[in-house]
């Protein structure tokens, strides 16, 4: 008879917890854009976000930029597709970078409704089937409403707005995105301003509010990262970066659309 007792309980639990993980609905919540905004109980760094788009409960977009990740070397991603697969409270995404390599994100849903969730995120490398990286975080990710990849499409100028940040040269600065991708950085010669011929690369792309760009200048790779808003002509960037001390600061630019 205990046994009997025992086993019920078990059988209850799981039914219980089977019942929780389809209250979750995430077939229906799922659906948006979404932008990592903790990693493990801390806010995220701004050059450790990354966008998830998913536009179906079979299909989502990834965008990131990060400067070095174990194995994977320099990821530079922008609406990279993956395959979706939901079962239960787990989404996992499958990225297919080519017939060799292949990356898998399985997120185990704990909570989620129309403006955030959280879950537990392991991602797993493999090269011809063979893992070459792996890593487990807790991440919470807030919904995106807004994005700004066709509204920042033009010419920019302004300067960095937090004082006494690195960023804060005291100079006006000029950037021109361009439709395709690519910018153009300009420098200030007497009163013209003049595109910038040290840099070459010089590519961005903007996902929902995450603005990632790189160049090369003197043969070194660079890569910033900001989250932006728009409204008319006025842009506003956001950034969360980490001293050397591990201490963290915000860095913040304003500028005005020019003709």
């Amino acid at each position: 008879m205990k046994k009997v007792l025992v086993l019920l309980a078990i059988v209850a639990l799981a039914l219980t917890s089977c019942k929780k993980q389809d209250n979750l609905k995430l077939e229906e919540k799922i659906i948006g854009k979404w932008m990592v905004a903790d990693i493990d109980g801390q806010p995220a760094l701004t050059n450790m976000k990354s966008v998830y788009t998913f536009v179906s409960t079979t299909k989502a977009y990834m965008s990131a930029s990060f400067n070095h990740i174990q194995a994977t070397g320099t990821p530079w991603h922008h609406n990279t597709e993956a395959d979706v697969d939901i079962s239960g409270n787990k989404v996992t995404l499958t990225f297919h970078a080519d017939e060799h390599n292949t990356s898998v994100q399985e997120f185990t849903v704990m909570a989620i409704d129309g403006t955030e969730f959280t879950a537990n995120q392991k991602v797993t490398v493999t090269v011809d089937g063979n893992v070459v990286h792996s890593d487990e975080h807790t991440f919470r990710l807030t919904k995106v409403t807004a994005d700004y990849s066709a509204a920042i499409v033009g010419t920019w100028q302004g300067r960095c707005t937090s004082e006494g940040s690195v960023f804060d040269d005291g100079q006006e600065h000029r950037w021109q995105y361009n439709a395709d991708g690519t910018y153009v950085y300009y420098a200030k010669d007497g009163d013209n301003w003049v595109p910038y011929e040290g840099n070459t690369l010089n590519e961005y792309f903007v996902d929902g509010t995450l603005l990632c760009t790189r160049w090369v200048d003197n043969g070194e790779e660079h890569r910033e990262w900001w989250e932006i808003t728009i409204n008319g002509n006025r842009m506003n960037w956001t950034a969360l970066r980490q001293n050397a001390d591990g201490s963290t600061f915000t860095a913040t630019f304003e500028m005005e659309k020019v003709n």
